[in-house]
């Protein structure tokens, strides 16, 4: 839960009191001594012009009071002042390093991640086996490989060095594989050029991002970019691959892409109320989280209409896609991050375990390699909850997840005066 500042004049805020019990710094940021003068409060907004509402998209108002959430440290340390650290337990700061560690290895198996499936797609292309290619549907990896393109966007934004990384392999591993079924005639060559554009684009973009390398105003056209995009590109993909149920139609992509381009244009010029800004704001990232959750459903769909065709899909591809998703599980819940828990969840369970289940199905793995991956991935959930409760000093493992749902904040603030 956000924490708030008043724009008074001179107003004073105390600096509250650690617990025992924290959250990440980012959710509830440290108050500090904070003062406005009302008289300089007109030359200020007088500063802001079209172009900057344009690229900006923050409608200018000025209120005798007024309140503002702050979100991270700077916004209530926007003076430059050093924000206090409070003092943390043993087991918050081990748990803390170890998540960002384990989020830090997932590198290897998302590195791994496809590497099986190019060596059975390149083997299967040498052998002249094409059809053996349709056992993977390039909606799916085009799902998934928008998906991982804005979700590191987002985290370039939250300053995740691990989550950038592993979201920048999932890109160029997935692309490989788009390659191979292009090479192979399993994907149309236009639907290939376009996304190989975009891939292009959207890794220069984060890189001069992540480097600071870009300025504010690019990278805001980019994520109204991102976001329209992945409005647009998420119905129309969700009706394709019901295509043989639905009649062929792009009116679903069409009319979203209508709809998100005017709640941007409308963003911008200041047209949306407070919650709608917010709205926009959360709904690209929720978006990207969509795409690369609904990687899994074609792929499943595909398993069950042409089982005949499931030995062209590696089973230890499924099981590092299980154990990548399932080391970020642990970051993910302990900073909170709802969207990144479900998007990490999702992967773990329906695209890696929910293929293994379908291997076995259809026996193309053993019975003792599902059992051991199955029990093994239940112990690790079970882990994850029960280091996360023992770290924020919560008496059941139940509570970390109804804080990440609900986004309750339990950490203790002093009563402004």
């Amino acid at each position: 839960m956000a924490c708030s500042v008043f724009h008074l004049s001179k107003i004073h805020l105390q600096k509250y009191t650690p617990s025992k019990r924290y959250l990440f710094p980012c959710h509830c940021p440290n108050l500090e001594s904070v003062s406005y003068d009302r008289r300089n409060s007109k030359g200020v907004f007088n500063k802001f012009h079209f172009k900057e509402l344009l690229f900006r998209g923050k409608p200018v108002s000025c209120h005798p009071v007024k309140q503002l959430p702050s979100h991270s440290s700077e916004d209530v340390n926007p003076f430059g002042q050093e924000p206090v650290t409070p003092k943390r337990n043993d087991d918050f700061k081990q748990w803390d390093s170890t998540t960002a560690k384990l989020a830090g290895a997932a590198n290897l198996p998302f590195l791994l991640l496809q590497l099986p499936q190019i060596v059975l797609n390149a083997r299967n292309l040498l052998a002249g086996n094409k059809i053996a290619l349709l056992a993977v549907p390039w909606l799916g990896m085009l799902t998934g490989l928008l998906g991982n393109l804005s979700l590191s966007s987002y985290f370039i934004k939250k300053k995740e060095t691990e989550a950038v990384v592993v979201q920048t392999l999932g890109v160029i591993s997935t692309y490989i594989v788009m390659l191979q079924l292009a090479m192979g005639e399993a994907m149309p060559l236009p639907h290939f050029i376009i996304t190989s554009t975009l891939v292009a684009f959207g890794l220069l973009m984060n890189f001069f991002k992540y480097f600071n390398m870009l300025k504010p105003e690019f990278w805001h056209l980019w994520e109204d970019f991102i976001a329209v995009a992945g409005l647009s590109t998420l119905p129309q993909v969700m009706w394709s691959t019901l295509g043989r149920y639905v009649p062929n139609s792009v009116l679903p992509g069409a009319l979203a892409f209508v709809l998100s381009f005017s709640a941007v244009i409308m963003g911008r010029l200041g047209k949306l109320s407070k919650k709608g800004v917010e709205f926009l704001g959360s709904i690209s990232g929720w978006t990207a989280t969509l795409l690369f959750m609904w990687m899994a459903v074609p792929q499943m769909l595909t398993n069950i209409a042409s089982p005949d065709n499931i030995k062209g899909l590696s089973s230890i591809s499924m099981l590092l896609a299980m154990i990548g998703n399932g080391f970020m599980l642990p970051r993910a819940l302990f900073i909170r991050d709802l969207m990144w828990f479900t998007g990490s969840g999702w992967g773990s369970i329906f695209y890696g375990w929910g293929n293994l289940v379908c291997l076995y199905r259809f026996d193309c793995i053993s019975k003792e390699f599902f059992i051991a991956s199955t029990t093994g991935f239940l112990c690790w959930i079970g882990l994850t909850f029960w280091r996360d409760a023992t770290a924020h000093g919560l008496a059941s493992p139940l509570t970390s997840l109804k804080e990440l749902i609900f986004g309750q904040c339990h950490l203790r603030v002093s009563i402004l005066r």
